[in-house]
């Protein structure tokens, strides 16, 4: 039986990419893809394939969040992040969503099958330059320090209200995205700035930017 595969990039030439590379193996089947973070969850939800290969800077939700909430509904599924990002904060983080892969855009078309397979398998895989060594080390400094990422700070929903605020969305259109009235997200926006003690819209672009909620583009 072919692995199921779902691929969530919200640069069409990557989708068309990953797609192309994982179609030419007999034992795999990309069954649908995603722009964003938000439409990925839909359709996840839905299909709830073997396996998703999921970008991090994505529009509307990224890759961390979505796949916390794709792991949630549909916990056979398993993740392979897709990033820029080499930071262990952002490989640390995107375990602890639930992921089970992480690869590097840079060597993702040599390592994309690979990964596919093994995390199908049930065991992890990290592209070259990252160890498992390298993560576990960082989680079990981090514990014994008590060391927490601002962004552990935030609940789920003051997240998801974070990344909408710094890419543009009014209140109003936070509240449609988010089924919620526009007097519930502003005041999830004040509480969020008072949990990180930032106090103007540049402040929350920048932290996002750091903390891979959003890229620079």
């Amino acid at each position: 039986m072919a692995i199921n595969v779902f691929i969530a990039d919200d640069h069409t030439i990557v989708r068309d990419g990953l797609r192309f590379i994982l179609e030419a193996e007999p034992d795999i089947e990309v069954v649908g893809d995603a722009a964003d973070g938000r439409q990925a969850v839909r359709w996840l939800k839905k299909l709830c394939p073997d396996v998703v290969v999921m970008d991090i800077a994505m529009p509307k939700l990224n890759g961390i969040e979505a796949t916390r909430q794709i792991r949630e509904s549909c916990p056979s599924t398993q993740v392979i992040i897709l990033s820029v990002y080499s930071t262990t904060e952002h490989i640390v983080r995107s375990l602890e969503a639930g992921a089970k892969g992480y690869l590097l855009k840079e060597s993702a078309g040599q390592d994309v099958v690979k990964a596919v397979r093994e995390v199908h398998a049930g065991r992890r895989y990290f592209c070259q330059g990252i160890s498992e060594k390298m993560v576990g080390d960082y989680i079990s400094q981090r514990q014994k320090a008590h060391i927490m990422s601002p962004l552990e700070k935030l609940s789920s929903r003051e997240r998801e209200i974070l990344q909408l605020v710094v890419e543009g969305k009014t209140s109003a259109q936070i509240a449609e995205i988010l089924y919620l009235s526009p007097k519930t997200v502003e005041t999830y926006r004040s509480r969020l700035m008072q949990k990180l003690h930032i106090h103007d819209v540049p402040g929350l672009v920048k932290f996002a930017i750091q903390h891979g909620l959003t890229s620079l583009e």
